[in-house]
C-alpha cells in the first residue's frame, strides 16, 4: 500500500480541523473533468463543485462552480467588482493554493483566498469536490461547503 499524497494529508488535516464531515475519497485514476468525476462518483455532474481559481490583477478568486454551467467571467466581475477575471497560469495556481490545477480543493490553501459558491449548487443533497489532489474528491453539502470555505454564495452563470 503506497502512502497517502502530501497534498491529501494537508487537505485531510484541514478538513477535520474545519470540521468537515463528509468523505474523502481517493479515485483510482485522475478524473480531469466534472464528467469523469460524476461518471466515478456516480453522481450526476452538476452536483461536481469545479474548483476554479482566477487571476484578478495579481490577485486569487476562488471560483466553486457546478460541473453543470461555465463561469462568465463577465457576469462574476460585474457581480463581485473588480478587475477582470482572467484563467490562472499554473504556477499561479500552485503559489496561491499550494495544489495543482485538477485538484485544487475548496480549502487549505497558503492565505485567505476570496471565494464564491455556485448557488446552483445548492439543487444537490451531496456535493463533492476536490480534495488537494487531481485523484481526490470529498462529499459535502451546499451548507457544509459555505460553511468551511466563508464563500459568499453567487450566480456564476447568465440566465
Amino acid at each position: 500500500m503506497s502512502a497517502e499524497h502530501p497534498s491529501i494529508t494537508r487537505f485531510r488535516d484541514e478538513h477535520q480541523r474545519r470540521g468537515g464531515t463528509g468523505e474523502i475519497v481517493i479515485l483510482p485514476d485522475s478524473v480531469h473533468t466534472a464528467a469523469l468525476a460524476a461518471e466515478a462518483l456516480g453522481c450526476e455532474v452538476g452536483a461536481i463543485a469545479n474548483s476554479l481559481l482566477f487571476d484578478a490583477d495579481a490577485h486569487p478568486v476562488l471560483v466553486l462552480t457546478s460541473g453543470a454551467h461555465r463561469v462568465d467571467t463577465a457576469h462574476v466581475r460585474a457581480t463581485i467588482g473588480g478587475p477582470e477575471l482572467r484563467r490562472a497560469r499554473p504556477d499561479f495556481v500552485r503559489t496561491h493554493t499550494g495544489q495543482v490545477i485538477g485538484g485544487v480543493s475548496p480549502i487549505g490553501h497558503p492565505a485567505p483566498v476570496p471565494t464564491y459558491l455556485d448557488s446552483w449548487l445548492g439543487r444537490h443533497d451531496v456535493v463533492w469536490a476536490a480534495a488537494g489532489h487531481p485523484a481526490a474528491v470529498f462529499s459535502t453539502t451546499y451548507d457544509e461547503l459555505l460553511e468551511l470555505t466563508g464563500a459568499t454564495p453567487l450566480d456564476v452563470a447568465r440566465d
